[in-house]
């Protein structure tokens, strides 16, 4: 029995390695094909599959059909409305089944009723799928063998092979072709790494497979080219990211230079993001990941660099030296940047890594490999590197408000007609000046290399919140728990724009849009809680939130009080049931013991 091993150069034994060899000769039998001696057992199997039909499922009676190229049983259970991508218990479908059975008739009927010729098996090797399922491993090997096929080496590892991959371990070329047509990806990669093409032998199928991957390239490449004229990354960063459109187009335009081609292809592109805490340079960085790859999970690499403060920790970066504890786990970067060498890298809070770690990273910026603890080079000029920081945060911040609020000035200088018109100067860009005399000497000093900092492609600025931007983000969160108020208790919750003003006044500068979430949470969700837990809120219901002591009614005090007194009161937010006929009742919430009237006996 020969083994599946990873393909090599040449592709030419690659069904040798997964398939047994069906004669001497070293030509394979395929299993539409029929010796003279092969009617009696296909009558039994026929017998076989007419006692089981009724007490198999739909979907197994499909698989089973599809196994024993029964093409019209197969179109019946289709037209019954089966699901056509329905999966074995092992993980296959009757679309891998008919493919590597050459049963071409099948795949057609299965293809015509809209089968997913790019699905993955589920199926890895006997062994694995044993321990996963808890099962014998000799149930799962008879099972395979039964209900998939017996020519497949039983320790190789399938996971993730399309049919296309089955049916060019097959060698058959219709089936390979009616795939390809119906828009199967010959570039799909298994799990193992591998494409369609890795196992095809010399002949008509590997010419058709490389004829097909550069069509399929060329094609892909269009498609690519055209989504990004008609959604182009910026837009579609907006639609995550609140505010932060200076930060948002230098980013975009930096992606376009090297989607396009028009990037340095010796050197990997590198951000610095500089800005206070909870202001959307995380999220910037991972949106962005999110573009570029369908994955985000190996497409993206996060690395907290508070982990790497100490001098001893740069082992944990690259992998420790042979000899030491953990050598054959490797590090944490380059065990995953082999995985994607063109993931989008996101080094978190920079400005607390080691020196030594720095000098790492200067040497991936520079030469766009790395050489991780055993000795191997990864090459990652593809990937992008995005380093955040918190260093100058505080510069930055106030250096935005004096620049708005001379905006603000400026416009109201010019008597500006409307609210909008004064809301327009929210926008603001940081000077040519300001970078060079205050941010740069600070960056110097803090990590005290030229060459580093050199190596930055762009230093990307994150700039407080606005009032527009705030409402923004409180109707982002409020919409949050309305949704998950009406999912969880069917309970509709409302609210009006002074709401919302009076949950901004919680903005904090060093926070961000966490201290907004706060806000939301102490004066909103902590009152729905207590409502909900005292049993004040009935199924269906309307809430809405209401605003008291606020200042329009300030402006009307009342005879008899000090307007002083009324002016000291802060805003509060209060729930109300909305009535059927829709009135409005203010819900008594008793309010929990306070922990600071709390008396502690010792």
């Amino acid at each position: 029995m020969a083994s599946l091993r990873e393909p090599t150069p040449r592709p030419s034994g690659a069904e040798q390695r997964c398939c047994h060899v069906g004669d001497p000769g070293g030509h394979q039998s395929g299993a539409g094909s029929c010796s003279p001696g092969a009617g009696l057992p296909a009558l039994i199997a026929a017998l076989a599959y007419c006692y089981l039909r009724d007490r198999l499922s739909k979907e197994d009676a499909l698989l089973e059909a599809a196994r024993i190229n029964n093409v019209s049983e197969v179109k019946r259970l289709l037209e019954e409305g089966t699901d056509v991508n329905a999966r074995h218990k092992l993980g296959w479908t009757a679309l891998m089944v008919a493919a590597i059975s050459r049963h071409s008739s099948v795949v057609k009927a299965l293809l015509t009723a809209n089968a997913d010729p790019n699905l993955g098996d589920d199926f890895s090797n006997v062994y694995e799928i044993a321990k996963e399922k808890g099962l014998h491993s000799l149930e799962v090997l008879v099972t395979r063998e039964d209900d998939f096929n017996n020519r497949l080496n039983v320790r190789a590892n399938f996971k993730g092979c399309t049919a296309l991959h089955y049916a060019v371990l097959a060698d058959d070329y219709l089936t390979v072709k009616l795939l390809l047509d119906a828009g199967a990806n010959p570039l799909q990669k298994n799990e193992m790494g591998h494409t369609p093409l890795d196992y095809a032998r010399e002949g008509e199928v590997m010419n058709l497979l490389r004829a097909s991957e550069a069509k399929f390239q060329e094609e892909q490449r269009r498609r690519e080219v055209e989504e990004r004229r008609r959604f182009p990354l910026e837009q579609r960063l907006k639609e995550h990211i609140i505010g932060q459109e200076n930060a948002i187009a230098t980013v975009g335009a930096a992606i376009r230079r090297k989607e396009n081609g028009w990037y340095d292809e010796e050197h990997p592109l590198v951000f610095l993001f500089l800005g206070s805490s909870g202001i959307g340079k995380t999220e910037l960085a991972k949106q962005t990941a999110k573009y570029i790859h369908k994955d985000i999970k190996k497409g993206f690499i996060r690395l907290d660099m508070s982990e790497f403060q100490e001098r001893h920790e740069v082992a944990k970066f690259i992998g420790s030296p042979p000899g030491y504890v953990g050598h054959e786990e490797g590090g944490q970067l380059t065990k995953k940047l082999r995985q994607c060498p063109n993931a989008v890298v996101l080094f978190d809070e920079v400005d607390k890594a080691h020196p030594d770690v720095l000098t790492i990273m200067l040497q991936l910026f520079d030469e766009g490999r790395l050489t991780d603890g055993k000795g191997k080079t990864i090459d990652c000029k593809d990937a992008i590197f995005i380093m955040t920081s918190n260093v100058a945060s505080e510069e930055i911040a106030q250096h935005a408000l004096q620049l708005r609020q001379e905006a603000m000035e400026m416009s109201k200088k010019r008597i500006a007609e409307n609210l909008e018109d004064v809301q327009m100067t929210d926008k603001i860009t940081i000077s040519k000046q300001f970078k060079e005399k205050v941010i740069r000497p600070i960056l110097k000093a803090h990590f005290r290399r030229d060459e580093f900092l050199g190596r930055i492609n762009e230093i990307v600025y994150f700039l407080p919140f606005c009032h527009s931007e705030l409402i923004q983000l409180v109707n982002k969160e409020l919409n949050f728990w309305a949704k998950k108020a009406k999912a969880r208790h069917n309970i509709t919750l409302q609210w009006d724009r002074e709401v919302m003003d009076v949950l901004a006044d919680g903005y904090n500068l060093h926070y961000g849009a966490r201290s907004i979430k706060h806000e939301v949470e102490r004066r909103v969700v902590n009152q729905l809680a207590a409502a909900y837990e005292q049993e004040l809120l009935p199924r269906g219901c309307t809430l809405r939130i209401i605003v008291e002591d606020s200042d329009k009614q300030l402006l009307k005090t009342t005879e008899g009080s000090s307007p002083s007194t009324e002016k000291s009161k802060v805003p509060t937010l209060r729930l109300e049931i909305v009535e059927k006929d829709r009135k409005a009742r203010k819900l008594e919430i008793q309010a929990p013991l306070n922990p600071k009237n709390i008396t502690y006996f010792l």
